[in-house]
C-alpha cells in the first residue's frame, strides 16, 4: 500500500468528516449523531485498507456474496469493524446475512420479516434492522409502499425484529430534501429514530434533515473504475 493512496484516503475521510461538522453546525446537532457508513461496494480489499487504517470503522456492503468474499480477512486485520447491509436481501440470503452484518438497512416485505425472524432464531444472534422506504414511488426500487409500512413495522415487532429506523433512497436527479423530510416525518409518526437516508452527493441535506446514518461511496472511495 503506497503512502500516497493511504494520504488519499485520510484526505478524503478528512473532508467528508468535516462536511459532516459543518452540515451538523448549522442543524444544531452533535457530528456524534451522525454514522457515516462508509459504501465500499464494488471496491477490493486493498482499497478498503486505507479507510480503515484512517480509523473508519463502519462500512457498507451492497451484496452478500461480495462482502463474504471480502470482509472475514479484513475483520481479522481490524476487529472493531462494524458492517452494514445496505443493499436489497434476498430471503435465501436471511442466514448467511445475519451471520455477517451488524445492522441491515433494507427490510422492505413480509416474506423478509418471517426470513429474518428465523435466521436470528437460528443463530441466536439479532441484528438491528432498518425498514426501506419506497419513498419515490418506484417499482423498480426496493422498499416498502408509504401505505404499508404501519403493517410491517407491526409484524417485524411481532416478530421480535429489532427495528431502530427507516431507511430511503430517493428518486435520481431529483431535489432530495423533500424525500429526506417525508422520511423523517414517517419515521416520527411510528416513534422510531434512526433516520438512514443521504449520500455522497447529498448527505448534508439529509443530516439537515435528521438523518442518523448516512452511506457515502464516492467522496470516501473517488469514482469506481
Amino acid at each position: 500500500m503506497t503512502a500516497n493512496t493511504t494520504t488519499t484516503a485520510t484526505d478524503r475521510l478528512t473532508a467528508v468528516q468535516a462536511e459532516i461538522a459543518k452540515a451538523c453546525t448549522i442543524a444544531r446537532r452533535k457530528p456524534e449523531e451522525v454514522t457515516l457508513v462508509a459504501v465500499s461496494k464494488t471496491h477490493p480489499a486493498e482499497a478498503i485498507v486505507p479507510l480503515l487504517e484512517a480509523g473508519q470503522r463502519v462500512f457498507g456492503e451492497n451484496r452478500v456474496q461480495e462482502a463474504q468474499g471480502k470482509w472475514p480477512a479484513l475483520r481479522e486485520q481490524f476487529p472493531q469493524t462494524e458492517l452494514h447491509l445496505v443493499g436489497q436481501l434476498q430471503s435465501n440470503k436471511a442466514d448467511d446475512a445475519v451471520a455477517l452484518f451488524d445492522c441491515i438497512h433494507s427490510l422492505d416485505r413480509p416474506s423478509l420479516v418471517k426470513a429474518l425472524a428465523k435466521a436470528f432464531d437460528k443463530a441466536g444472534r439479532q441484528v438491528p434492522c432498518f425498514v426501506q422506504v419506497d419513498v419515490g414511488e418506484e417499482e423498480q426500487k426496493g422498499g416498502c409502499p408509504i401505505k404499508d409500512v404501519p403493517a410491517l413495522l407491526v409484524q417485524a415487532r411481532e416478530a421480535g425484529i429489532p427495528v431502530i429506523g427507516l431507511m430511503c433512497v430517493p428518486p435520481f436527479g431529483i431535489e432530495p430534501a423533500p424525500y429526506f423530510a417525508l422520511l423523517a416525518k414517517i419515521a416520527d409518526d411510528h416513534g422510531l429514530e434512526g433516520r438512514s437516508m443521504g449520500m455522497s452527493g447529498d448527505f448534508a441535506t439529509a443530516i439537515m434533515l435528521g438523518a442518523t446514518h448516512i452511506r457515502v461511496g464516492t467522496a470516501l472511495f473517488g469514482e469506481r473504475e
